[in-house]
């Protein structure tokens, strides 16, 4: 027998930091959800907008969250697994202080409008370099561990953390491909439908293999520990988790039906996503089975009534997705709540209530003493899956009105609500009850930090937990031994096989989009954008717009009744970013311009309501006094013309005496309507009218009556 020691001291500090940022992210999302009904709450303070601190809230419960918890549970269950002590100590304090350095750039940089505008990957690019590094140290001490083990046979959580490290590198890498203008911004390489294709690639994969895969890997060995039952089936893990793993790789671009992107690959999205229920379910009903047997202890251990109702909300969450991903349903769900309330069944269902389950569990057991208080888990339990009931359900009862209410029509022909702020004020009861399970879900994640301060402080930190095992020895096969038991014991065989599995279904999506033209048919009357424009689409960027509007009609008649011509993918040559948006809080903007006259922007911008009475939009004031900024716009240009937009030779020499001049001249508009201000032409309002009157004018459209905006 050898003696070693199990480090919990790391697992302490991403216990600890995962807590931490839990209580933090969420009430940054509480917030969010108060914004969309009290519009006051935005401060007017640019930080606090509500298109400012969503892309936060989401980066702070995914990878600070949900993140700190994955590393927390594969550094405990890694060690024990494995036999060993984690492969370097040093390595492992690199990735907690070096994860947690990149979050805090996070809460600076997003507030400040410092973003790619790719969900779930806002963050630029040296803090993209900066996740690559971390995440490459985390590979690096797992597969060391890996290496060094004294046990053979890798036990299936270990299959899923291997196939977590590969596909999230490969995704982070393709989708944060961009070119640097300067040390606040980067220019995509890939751009409009291409951008979008290799952005909801990776978008759905981070659900599939960041929440996903690695809760899966926790699941199979946190469950049967708490419930102190073998997993259901050793073969069943098998098909979940090759299936899992090469089908999921291909559903992303279920988010894009009825958009510009080509018709086969939108129909490989939904092939593959429909697909996706039997691997998915085989996942959740191992877990479920696994407490065959153990149903009384559920009825009374809190952790086990926390990981029942996870494994639940993950069938229901893997269920839904596809059937979203079905064309005819996709029509009604898509750029509604129904999405968000989706989502958040399987954030503070399967995310958020393992990782409390695993926390009771886990932090007794590394400072040696027993739960401060079972009772106040079980509370915690209670409220906290009744605020996802409070949470999950007016979602999806104001995403079918609100779909519904986009596409009725009168007998005569006319849309019923052809002033879409109607559809919005008709939700809001719906937002408040958002609010009521947010708080009740919140409230729960207080008592636990109580009950988990208290627990440890009364006991103490096992820092260098004392084990023993034999050495490693050469494995010899038995005869008639199972075909998969070769592989369970070739760490490196896995993580290549993992990987060509996963690239397959990247590469045939994508390849095609980059290589053959017809995918993306031009159009010779759109033009990139001005210098003035440009600055203006920054700044829509900038603000989270995004957030609220999309810019992509689809081809329904509602939607072409109300916006006007649909959205074709040449249109969007020169996007870089794409914004076709996933929401609409706000109608779509990509018809936007001409519409109304500069001065209704002007307005609309600096006092909503005066335009659209009842509006939830929130007032830009800072957009009246800040001066556009054109030190980088040259480089822009420049890097765009390396990227293959067709500015003349030489043109960002004369770019910024473009800009002013056009400035000048929505300043003149602006002036004779009425509207006077000192330096007017200088402020950035000036720089998003333009933008925002350019939107979905470079082809000839069929003209619709205007419709109102929030």
């Amino acid at each position: 027998m050898e003696s070693f020691n199990y480090d919990n001291k790391i697992v302490r500090n991403f216990a600890f930091a995962s807590i931490a940022f839990g209580v933090i992210g969420m009430l940054v999302g509480l917030l969010a959800a108060l914004q969309l009904v009290f519009p006051s709450l935005n401060f007017g303070i640019a930080e606090t907008t509500y298109g400012r601190i969503r892309p936060l809230h989401t980066n702070a419960v995914i990878f600070a969250f949900v993140g700190n918890g994955i590393f927390m549970g594969v550094y405990y269950s890694l060690q024990r697994l494995l036999k060993t002590r984690m492969y370097s100590d040093v390595l492992s304090q690199i990735h907690f202080w070096g994860w947690q350095a990149i979050i805090l750039a996070a809460a600076i940089t997003l507030p400040l409008g410092i973003t790619s505008s790719h969900e779930y990957a806002e963050l630029e690019w040296p803090i993209d370099i900066a996740i690559a590094l971390v995440w490459i140290v985390f590979g690096i001490n797992m597969f060391g561990t890996i290496l060094k083990r004294r046990e053979n046979h890798l036990y299936v959580a270990i299959w899923f953390y291997i196939a977590t490290w590969i596909t999230v590198t490969v995704l982070h890498v393709f989708n944060n491909l961009e070119l640097p203008v300067h040390l606040f911004k980067s220019i995509p390489v890939f751009a409009g439908v291409q951008d979008a294709l290799v952005q909801w690639w990776y978008g759905h994969n981070a659900v599939a293999f960041f929440l996903t895969t690695p809760y899966l890997g926790l699941m199979y060995y946190f469950l049967p520990k708490a419930a102190n039952r073998p997993v259901y089936s050793y073969k069943l893990s098998i098909i979940d988790f090759w299936a899992l793993i090469f089908i999921y790789i291909w559903a992303g671009p279920h988010h894009l039906l009825y958009t510009s992107l080509p018709d086969w690959a939108q129909s490989l999205g939904t092939v593959f996503s429909v697909m996706l229920i039997a691997p998915s379910w085989g996942g959740m009903l191992n877990g479920l089975l696994t407490l065959r047997g153990a149903w009384d202890k559920v009825r009374t251990d809190p952790v086990l009534k926390f990981m029942v109702v996870a494994v639940t909300a993950y069938g229901m969450a893997t269920l839904e997705g596809p059937l979203l991903s079905v064309k005819s349903i996709n029509a009604i769900s898509h750029y509604t709540d129904w999405t968000v309330g989706h989502v958040h069944v399987g954030a503070l269902g399967w995310n958020g209530m393992l990782t409390f389950g695993v926390l009771y569990w886990l932090i007794p057991r590394i400072y040696d003493t027993k739960l401060y208080s079972m009772k106040l888990a079980n509370w915690h339990f209670w409220i906290g899956t009744l605020g996802i009931a409070f949470y999950a359900i007016p979602l999806y009862w104001a995403g079918w009105t609100q779909s519904l209410m986009w596409k009725q029509f009168t007998p005569d022909g006319f849309l019923v609500y052809g002033n879409f702020l109607e559809t919005v004020t008709q939700i809001l009861p719906m937002y408040m009850l958002r609010i009521v399970g947010g708080t009740l879900y919140y409230a729960g994640v207080l008592m636990m930090v109580y009950n988990i301060w208290k627990t440890v402080a009364a006991g103490k930190l096992i820092a260098d937990q004392p084990a023993q095992a034999p050495a490693l020895e050469a494995y010899v096969p038995h005869k008639g031994e199972y075909w998969h038991k070769w592989i369970e014991r070739k760490p490196i065989q896995m993580l290549i096989a993992s990987a060509v599995l996963i690239l397959i279904g990247g590469l045939v999506e994508i390849i095609p989009m980059m290589m053959i033209d017809n995918n993306v048919p031009k159009i010779a009357s759109v033009q990139p954008y001005t210098p003035l424009e440009l600055e203006g689409r920054d700044i829509y960027i900038r603000e989270g717009c995004v957030g609220c509007h999309s810019q992509m009609i689809r081809p329904f008649r509602s939607e072409t009744e109300r916006y006007g011509e649909y959205s074709k993918s040449g249109e969007f040559i020169y996007d870089r970013p794409f914004l076709w948006g996933s929401k609409r809080t706000g109608p779509d903007l990509h018809r936007q311009g001409g519409k109304y006259p500069d001065s209704w922007h002007y307005n609309h911008m600096l006092e909503p309501e005066s335009m659209s009475p009842g509006s939830i939009m929130p007032p830009y004031p800072w957009l009246f006094k800040n001066e556009i900024n054109t030190k980088y716009t040259a480089a822009k240009i420049k890097t765009l013309q390396t990227l293959g937009t067709p500015y003349p030779d030489g043109y960002a020499d004369r770019a910024v005496e473009d800009l002013e001049k056009q400035a000048k001249q929505v300043a003149e508009r602006l002036s004779k309507d009425g509207i006077n201000q000192d330096n007017m032409e200088k402020k950035e309002i000036v720089a998003l009218i333009a933008y925002l009157q350019r939107l979905g004018t470079d082809i000839k459209v069929k003209q619709t009556p205007a419709a109102e905006v929030k």
